[in-house]
Formats: structure tokens, sequence, C-alpha cells
């Protein structure tokens, strides 16, 4: 899951939240001398979250739809599908309107700069500049963000040209989501409540 799926899974907790946007820019044992212990907990979540999703059956088929060259890099590509499905259909998973919920997480982000990374700091710049992640919901933003991730990529990749492929499988997408995600929110909230 990309982003918006990660901090919303976390619930209501900033901690977690924010643990949950240092997921992917923390790698190996986050340092306690760096980070508080429930912000570690936030990127241990995102961590089991994605593992959970890696294995699910739903985006194990949802991969398996997309084509060569393209399934190669399926976890990329179904990681900012799904976060724009979200973000289009984010009234239907969260009772706080996207138009709030983008910026008060940019906010977080702002108010806890000392515990970002700094690649983090350098994306939170770009979230600013394209209305992250509610501009998640408009597909000209997911096809230059699928291109920006394509070219920070070190070896060539088809990203660049992914999102007609996505568009064309939008229906086999989104009953896949529609199986998996809550199930993903059931196994998110269970791992809050036995981690606590």
């Amino acid at each position: 899951m990309n982003h918006l799926a990660h901090v919303l899974l976390a619930g209501d907790d900033e901690a977690l939240q924010l643990g949950g946007m240092l997921g992917d820019f923390v790698h190996g044992r986050p340092d306690p001398a760096m980070f508080p212990e429930q912000v570690i907990r936030g990127i241990h979540l995102h961590r089991a979250i994605d593992s959970f999703t890696d294995a699910h059956p739903d985006v194990l088929a949802a991969k398996a739809v997309l084509p060569a060259p393209y399934r190669r890099y399926g976890g990329i590509l179904l990681d900012m599908w799904f976060d724009h499905l979200l973000a289009r259909d984010f009234s239907r998973w969260s009772a706080q309107p996207l138009a709030e919920y983008a910026p008060a997480l940019r906010t977080l982000l702002q108010r806890r700069d000392a515990l970002l990374t700094p690649a983090l700091r350098q994306f939170r710049g770009y979230m600013v500049a394209n209305d992250l992640p509610a501009g998640y919901a408009d597909r000209p933003v997911l096809g230059r963000a699928l291109a920006g991730i394509g070219q920070r990529l070190s070896r060539a990749n088809p990203l660049d040209t992914a999102l007609p492929v996505l568009v064309a499988r939008e229906e086999e997408l989104q009953r896949r989501f529609e199986g998996f995600f809550p199930e993903l929110r059931k196994f998110a909230r269970e791992w809050i409540e036995g981690q606590g």
C-alpha cells in the first residue's frame, strides 16, 4: 500500500501515522535514539501492512492481470493504484473528508519535522506541490507520480506508460481491491490492538 493507505490504516494516533509515513524512508531497524517508541510501532505497522498486502490472494490475482513487462512492477503499480481508489472514494473509508485529511497529514509532517528523514522531508515538498495524498484521486497526477518513480529506479522500466494499462483493467482491479482492503483494515486494527 502507499502513503494514504498507511496513514489511514494507522487510525487516529499521530505517532502511528508518522511511522506509517516513515516506513518507506527508514530502512533496517529503527533507531530508538532517533524515534519515539510509538513512531517505531508505526514503522513496524507499515511493514506488517506491506507483508499482509504482498501475500493477500486478491493482490496476487490483481498482479496476475498485469501484462509483461508491467507485472514485474506490480507491487509498485498496485500500491499507487490502490491509493488512487482510496483517494477517489475516500468518503467510503473515512468520516473525515479528504480535502481536510490531506492537509492535516502535511501539517503533521511539518509539525514533526525534526523526526523526518531527509528523503521524507523532500517528499513532503512534492506532496505540497501536488496536493497529495488527495491528488492521487486525479489520474494525471497519478501518471506523473508513476513516471517519477520510474525515473528514480536504477534500471529501465515501463512505469511512465503504466497508467493506461491500469485504467484498462480498472474493473478487475476495483473488484480485487474491494475484496482485499476491508480485510487489510481488520488486520491493521487487530495489529494495533494486539501491540498495545
